[in-house]
This record gives structure tokens, C-alpha cells and sequence, in this order.
């Protein structure tokens, strides 16, 4: 009994994405560039393929805002030519399944967050500018730019017919009581009373035209050498995107189902999915955060929710294409804008005055970044940016000190006129030891004059890399020249470290303590 209601509850979750995904999957098809059918068909292949071999139970899959941001870039790209563009969507699965293998999904979970902040604001507002133009009832542009530079003329040539269209979709989006939108959901309820009514009035207005009720043909990849560089390059920023987002939307399902995804497995899924998607000239797509927190509020539990929510869609498709072709594009255009705002990050805008000025400087460069240039160089720059603000910030808490330094806790620390009699020097570095601080450090050891004896302590450093050992190995053999005697108070684990890079004999003649009283002692 118990399994048959845990297979309704599932069937039920998948047949409510399935609502839900039927207009975007649309919405997404047309703003792709690559028309209507292309992102339903997106919806259902890769809906199926990473439900059945992905590694997130509840996840449901399909085009989604920034990935279709991409294919759009990638049409024009392209111009148009079909045969690259799959090439392109099928480089970008492989490469998924590459990272499966290699098992990068697990460092998704490291990139910062003023980076994920700026990315999915700068989508959102790509996607709002891009639909402008259907709005207003005009040629879609897919240069966010020329949209911008064009919008004082084309609103004098805006269609009445199709600007109410929009608004009233964006009016019934916002609008609608939250009781009848748990029911029905926002976006079904204005297709399927505005496409009724504008066909009633005899709106003169774009439509998505005929969607064909067939399989879609079958085009096989063929790389081509004269365009690989816009291939690879879009290929890899697709790869990316869809990884980040897909992992992002398993991570919000584990929240909400108290699971663990297997980050690697989803991967595979995905890569799996979207390569078929592009021999089908599918719209690819990523994990879905609203189709897939819809499915478990209705009662998905396992990837049984997902396949189903492909297989109604594909029903759908075959059937009603006659009726859904005769969508008007204004209305699409409405559920993408309700899309694109629902996307910006509102948790960081509602904090972004009191937020420290790094952070809000990632996140405004990755936004501004993301709109006016291209997705994948928002990221890198974002990490690139984060990383360095990080090492600043780890140099500034890294404090090197010298014995004879005018501070509190070194005359705390050590019997300063002992040391000052037996010509020592104890340099102590509290905080992580790497190439940022390693410059601070050379410059402490090259201040000291007239001694006999160098202590370094590294009790309180919690880590060293490769530029910092080359440093104080270099530091050593400067000193030892100078006959300077050194010794080295460190635990076991850093000793090994520094023994390892011993190819100069730098650390034949120096000493090494656990405990700086102990190496103070045997001098």
C-alpha cells in the first residue's frame, strides 16, 4: 500500500512540473532562437535522461534562463547553421560527463557567494531586457546592448494589441490569489486565457507558429576547424553554467527533502541529457530550482516524478500542438520577465548597504560583468576577484614579528635582555604562511643585523605552501651564509614539509624544536 501511494504522490509531482514546465519550456524555446518546439522537446529529453542517470532524486530538468541566455548568444553566433549548434550543445554534455569523471561537482559548493549573487542578478536582468522587444509586439534582438540603444524609437512603434497582452500576463503573474496559484499556476492561467481571448479580439500579433507533432529530426554533430574556437568557447561557458546551475537547484532539493545529492552522478545525467538534446536540436537546460521545489511540494520523492513530468509533456505535444502554436509571443514575453524577476538574488539586495565593500564589489563586477560581456568571463572574473580578496585579507591577519619588535606580547613572550645577550632573534609568524606573507617575512629576516642566532618559529602557522618553503629556504642559506645560526620551532607535520624540499642542503645545519623554551634552552 505504501508504495502505491508513494508512486501516486510521484506521478502526481511529475504531472504538476509538467504544468508548470510547459509554458517556459516554450517561453525558453522561442527566446533560445531556436523556436517553440525545440525547448518543449529540451524539456522532455533532458527531463527523462537526467532523471533516470542523474544523482538527484527530485530534481526536474529542462531549459532554464541562463542557459537559454546562452544558446541565444550562440544562434547568432552561429548564424543560424543548425549543424554547429548541435555540435556545440553536444561538446557541452561531453564535457559535463568529463567533469562527472573528473569529479568536479563537488567544488561548486567553494565558489563565493557575492560571485552566484552578481551572476543570477545579471541573468535575471537579461532576461527582462531580452523580452522587451516582444512586449512591445516587435522583432526579438538578442544583443542586450542594441535592445538598450534602440528602446527610445521602438517604443513609438509599439503594438497596443501586443503590449496588453504582456501586461495583462504579468498582471495575472503578480496578481493572482496565492490560494488559486498553489492550484493552478500562474503562468498556465495566462495562457490559457489570453491566448483564447486574443484569438477571439483577432489580435494581429506574432505567434509561435506551427509546432510539428513528429519526432524531431535526428542532426549528428560535425566539427567544424573554421569556427572551433566559438564552438569550444561557447561550449565550455554552456558546460559551466548548466553545472553550476543544475548543483546550485540540488542543493536548494536536499534542503528542502533533507537528502544528499551525488553531485558527480547529477552531472552524468546531465551531461547524458544534453547530448541528446543537441542530436534532437533540443534546447539544453540545466536542473530547474521552481519545477523541481514544485515537484516535491506535490509529492515527488524519486526520479520516477521526473521521467513522468517528460512523458506528460511529450503527450501534451502530440496532441495540443495545434492549440499551443497559436500562442501569441507577447505572452511568453510576460512569463519570461515574471522569470527574470523571480531570478534576481533578493537576499543580497536586501542586505547589499551593509555588506562588506569586497564582497559588494564582486558582486556588482560580476553583474555588471554578466550582462554587457559574456557568462563565463563573469564567473572566472568573479573567482579570480574573490581569491585575491581573500589572500589580502589572510595576509592582513598573518602577523610576523620580531623578539626585539616594540609590542606587548613579544616582551610577554621571551626574556628580551636574555636574547639580546646571546645575539638571538626570534622571528614568530602567527597565521597562514604562503606566498602572500612571504614578502613581509623576507623583509623582517633582511632587517636583522648582529646576531648570532636566528630563531623562526611556526607553532602558530596553521599552513605553508611551495613560494613560502622556496622563500625561507632561500632566507636560510643567506643567513647561514652571513654564519648565522637557525633554528626552526615547528610540529612535526611542517618539519616533514620543509625536509622534503631539502634538494640545496638548505636544512642540513638548522635545527628543529617543538617548543620554542626548548630551542632558547640549547643554544
Amino acid at each position: 500500500m505504501e508504495k502505491r501511494v508513494n508512486l501516486v504522490n510521484n506521478l502526481f509531482g511529475g504531472l504538476t512540473a509538467a504544468v508548470i514546465a510547459l509554458p517556459l519550456g516554450l517561453a525558453f524555446g522561442v527566446a533560445s532562437g531556436l523556436g517553440a518546439a525545440a525547448g518543449i522537446y529540451g524539456a522532455i529529453i533532458l527531463g527523462f535522461f537526467a532523471s533516470l542517470f542523474g544523482g538527484t532524486p527530485t530534481q526536474i530538468s529542462g531549459p532554464t534562463g541562463p542557459m537559454t541566455v546562452v544558446i541565444a548568444a550562440a544562434v547568432i553566433s552561429l548564424n543560424h547553421d543548425i549543424t554547429l549548434i548541435t555540435t556545440t550543445i553536444f561538446l557541452a554534455g561531453i564535457l559535463q560527463i568529463l567533469f562527472a569523471l573528473f569529479k568536479v561537482g563537488k567544488f561548486v559548493q567553494y565558489i563565493p557567494y557575492p560571485v552566484i549573487s552578481g551572476f543570477m542578478s545579471g541573468v535575471g536582468v537579461i532576461i527582462i531586457i531580452l523580452q522587451i522587444n516582444p512586449y512591445l509586439g516587435l522583432q526579438s534582438d538578442a544583443s542586450v546592448v542594441n535592445i538598450l540603444f534602440s528602446l527610445p524609437s521602438n517604443i513609438t512603434d509599439t503594438s497596443l494589441e501586443a503590449f496588453l497582452l504582456a501586461t495583462a500576463t504579468l498582471s495575472i503573474m503578480f496578481f493572482t490569489p496565492q490560494k488559486i496559484a498553489k492550484i493552478i499556476p500562474t503562468p498556465l492561467i495566462a495562457l490559457t486565457l489570453l491566448t483564447p481571448l486574443s484569438i477571439y479580439l483577432n489580435f494581429h500579433v506574432q505567434t509561435i507558429g506551427e509546432i510539428p507533432t513528429t519526432l524531431p529530426s535526428i542532426t549528428l554533430p560535425t566539427f567544424n576547424l573554421k569556427h572551433y574556437k566559438t564552438i569550444i568557447t561557447l561550449a565550455v561557458t554552456l558546460a559551466i553554467l548548466g553545472t553550476i546551475d543544475t548543483l546550485l537547484t540540488s542543493i536548494v532539493a536536499d534542503s528542502i527533502t533533507n537528502t544528499k545529492h551525488k553531485p558527480n552522478q547529477e552531472l552524468i545525467g546531465q551531461g547524458i541529457g544534453n547530448s541528446l538534446c543537441s542530436i534532437f536540436g533540443a534546447v539544453p537546460g540545466a536542473g530547474a530550482t521552481m519545477r523541481t521545489v514544485i515537484n516535491v511540494k506535490s509529492g515527488g520523492t524519486n526520479k520516477i516524478s521526473g521521467m513522468f513530468h517528460a512523458l506528460v509533456l511529450l503527450v501534451i505535444v502530440i496532441f495540443l500542438a495545434p492549440l499551443a502554436s497559436q500562442i501569441p509571443l507577447a505572452i511568453l514575453a510576460g512569463i519570461l520577465i515574471k522569470v527574470g524577476i523571480d531570478i534576481l538574488d533578493y537576499r543580497f539586495l536586501a542586505i547589499w548597504r551593509d555588506s562588506p565593500k569586497h564582497d559588494l564589489a564582486v558582486m556588482l563586477s560580476v553583474f555588471f560583468i554578466t550582462i554587457f560581456v559574456d557568462l563565463i568571463t563573469a564567473v572566472g572574473v568573479g573567482i579570480v576577484l574573490s581569491s585575491l580578496l581573500i589572500v589580502y585579507r589572510i595576509t592582513k591577519e598573518t602577523q610576523i614579528t620580531l623578539s626585539n619588535d616594540n609590542e606587548e606580547t613579544i616582551k610577554q613572550t621571551y626574556n628580551l635582555d636574555s636574547l639580546e645577550e646571546k645575539k638571538i632573534r626570534v622571528l614568530k609568524i602567527n597565521g597562514a604562511f604562503f606566498f602572500g606573507s612571504s614578502t613581509a617575512f623576507e623583509s623582517k629576516v633582511t632587517s636583522v643585523l648582529d646576531i648570532e642566532t636566528m630563531i623562526i618559529d611556526l607553532s602558530n602557522v596553521p599552513f605553508i605552501d611551495i613560494t613560502a618553503i622556496f622563500t625561507l629556504k632561500d632566507l636560510i642559506l643567506k643567513l647561514q651564509k652571513d654564519d648565522i645560526k637557525v633554528i626552526i620551532v615547528s610540529g612535526e607535520q611542517h618539519k616533514n614539509e620543509l625536509l622534503k624540499f631539502n634538494k640545496m642542503n638548505a636544512f642540513d645545519n638548522v635545527k628543529f624544536y617543538n617548543d620554542i623554551d626548548k630551542a632558547i634552552e640549547g643554544i
